[in-house]
Order: structure tokens, then sequence, then C-alpha cells
């Protein structure tokens, strides 16, 4: 890889957001296209895509989760929350000290098992479900991290995410090209605001179009880069239930939260592609049988959040394909049981079945 040069970084964001490009988009603020639902319900996954590969690499909608949805979540995670207090943890963050924020981790299972009610009703959104398709196609895994950044937090430096973006620079350097191009299709970045997020609480700030310059997992490391981003970064307010997505390569980072009284509150979604490693183990499962009395026709996309829906790693021995190339997903079992109305015993011993067919003895 060549040293990075902020000439060439600026350059690329010479980029104009041409809303001609993006018909279904509301409008374009500070070069981010803005999405209202429905808007974003009726674009074609071609129209997205390009927004996130070749236009300012950002969208946000408005409205994307009900707010009355968002709300019972938001309990539950502020419950969460309080007992990891009165149990005394203190939540590592990867950008900030322990203690500094507050963190829950695995939010996606957690969640699942304390309140599958809530989690079916959030996690049925389309607008989550439409956005990952386009970038990510069939079979993504959804995980998710709440962070609650207080009045006083500091901001993030200007960064990539995963996967190579956690890598120190010295590591991600021993890595070729063409891995630099590939790690953004693997992994969708995506926050839901859980408190209204005027500009003073800090919301993502983000470099539009920088996930078009090659050397960025190397630049961000550098001094330069560092202040370049301090200085021109664009942020946009949200509100309850507006969501934001991005190609995780456009450099980004959370802003200082200098308000008063806003608890700066975001479900933070990682999606990955079926084709790659989630950053967090998540026992799917667990998961799948928690939800499934709470699930009924209709929850395509809370089956899409909850199950494993690529058939590989498997036991081809044990669990031989059937129809084609693969055999059934644990998605696929799911959506049968909800289909066929199993009772939640019938279905618990054919995940149970499922799971002990793929191991490897």
């Amino acid at each position: 890889m060549d040293a990075p040069v902020l000439d060439e970084l600026i350059a690329v964001l010479g980029d104009r957001t041409d809303p001609r490009d993006y018909p279904h988009a509301a409008h374009v603020e500070q070069e981010v296209l803005v999405y209202d639902a429905a808007g974003l319900r009726a674009a074609p996954p071609s129209e997205l895509a390009r927004a996130f590969a070749e236009g300012p690499g950002v969208i946000v909608v408005r409205g994307a989760l009900e707010r009355a949805v968002v709300d019972r979540a938001t309990a539950e995670f502020d419950a969460m929350i309080a007992e990891q207090h009165a149990a005394g943890r203190r939540v590592g963050d990867h950008f900030a000290a322990p203690g500094t924020n507050d963190r829950v981790w695995n939010a996606l299972e957690k969640l699942a098992v304390r309140a599958p009610e809530v989690f079916v009703d959030y996690y049925a959104c389309d607008v989550l479900a439409l956005v990952s398709l386009a970038w990510l196609g069939p079979g993504y895994q959804v995980t998710s991290q709440v962070n609650v950044v207080h009045p006083g937090g500091t901001a993030q430096v200007g960064h990539r995410d995963y996967h190579l973006g956690f890598l120190p620079p010295t590591e991600i350097a021993r890595y070729p090209a063409p891995v630099h191009r590939l790690s953004p299709v693997l992994t969708l970045q995506g926050a839901v605001a859980h408190a209204d997020m005027p500009v003073e609480s800090g919301p993502t700030r983000y470099l539009p179009h920088s996930q078009k310059y090659g050397d960025g997992y190397l630049a961000t490391a550098l001094p330069e880069f560092t202040e370049y981003f301090a200085r021109r970064h664009v942020q946009l307010p949200l509100d309850v239930g507006d969501a934001a997505f991005f190609n995780p390569a456009v450099i980004h980072g959370a802003g200082d939260n200098r308000s008063a009284d806003v608890r700066r509150t975001a479900n933070l979604l990682q999606v990955g592609s079926a084709f790659g490693r989630a950053m967090e183990s998540v026992d799917r499962a667990r998961i799948c049988r928690a939800v499934y009395p709470h699930l009924r026709d209709g929850h395509e996309h809370a089956i899409a959040a909850a199950a494993e829906g690529y058939a590989f790693p498997t036991n081809l021995d044990r669990d031989p394909p059937v129809d084609g190339l693969a055999p059934p997903t644990q998605a696929d079992l799911l959506r049968r049981a909800v289909a066929q109305r199993w009772t939640a015993a019938a279905f618990d011993a054919a995940l149970t079945d499922h799971s002990r067919r793929r191991e490897s003895h």
C-alpha cells in the first residue's frame, strides 16, 4: 500500500451528491442523502447501493422506526444499563475509557431474551431490512450495541469501521489493496436514535464521499488526517426513530456531547454479510427460541434479524443439501415453523436437531 496523502483525500471529497441520481431522496443536506421512510421504501436497491458505494456513502432516514416502538426498546436498554451499574460492572468501549459512556454489548440477544415481543416489533422494521439487502444481499447478520454518551462526553477521532478499521495500522498495512477494497462490502453500519440528538449533543460526524479514498484505512491514524477530519466533518441532528446508515469506509466518529442534559442514546447496528464474520458472538438459537412464540406470518424482517440466514459452515455428512447445493438454514427452519404454526416444543426439538446436525462430531 502507498503512503496516504491528504491532498488525494481532499480531491476525492470534491465529489458532489447529485440529487438527480437519487430520485427517491427527500433532499441533500451537507452532502448527505436524507430520505423519509416512504421514499426509502420506494427506492430500488440499486439506488441505495449506489448511495453507499459511489455517492456520499451516508444516508439518513427520517422516521425509520415508530417512536412508540423505539421508546419500548429504550426502556429495556435503560434497565439493562441500570443492572450493569448495580452489579458494579464498568463496561469497556472501543473509543473511550471504561465507565465514560454506557454501553450494552450484544444488545440484540439481550433484548430478544429479556423482551421478545419488543424485539419482534423493533426488528420487524422494513427500513433496516431494505438497506441491509441493498448493500449486503440476503442472509445478512444483525448485531447491535447500545451506546449512551453523557453530557461532557468527548468526541472520537475520525476512523473507519469493522473489519479493517479495527486493526492497528501496522496490521492494516500487511493486507494488500484488494482486501482494502473488499472490507467495506462486508458490513453496513447503522444507528437508530433513541433520544433526540441536536448537533450540540454530538451525533455522528462524517466525511461524505471519503469511502472512495483507497488508502483511507491507513490514513485515519495520521495526525494531518485527524486534524482535517476535526475541521471539515459534517453532522446532522436526529430525532427519536431516525436512523443513519453508512458504508463502514466512510471516515466518521461520534461528536462531543456539549449539551447540558442530553443522554445521547443510540442503538448501533453492525450488519454483516453472510460471507463475512460478525463482530460479536451471538447465540442465534437462543434468540430464535425466545422470540418464536411472538412471531407470525409477515414478520420476515424480524426472522432475518434473529436467525442465521446462511447455510455454512456445516457438517455435510449429517446435514447434506436436499433440494439444491446448500442445506436448509436456521432461518429457513424458523420460517417453516411460523408458517406451519408448530408448537414451541416442536420448534425447540427441530432447532436442537438442526444445530446438532451442523456439529463436526
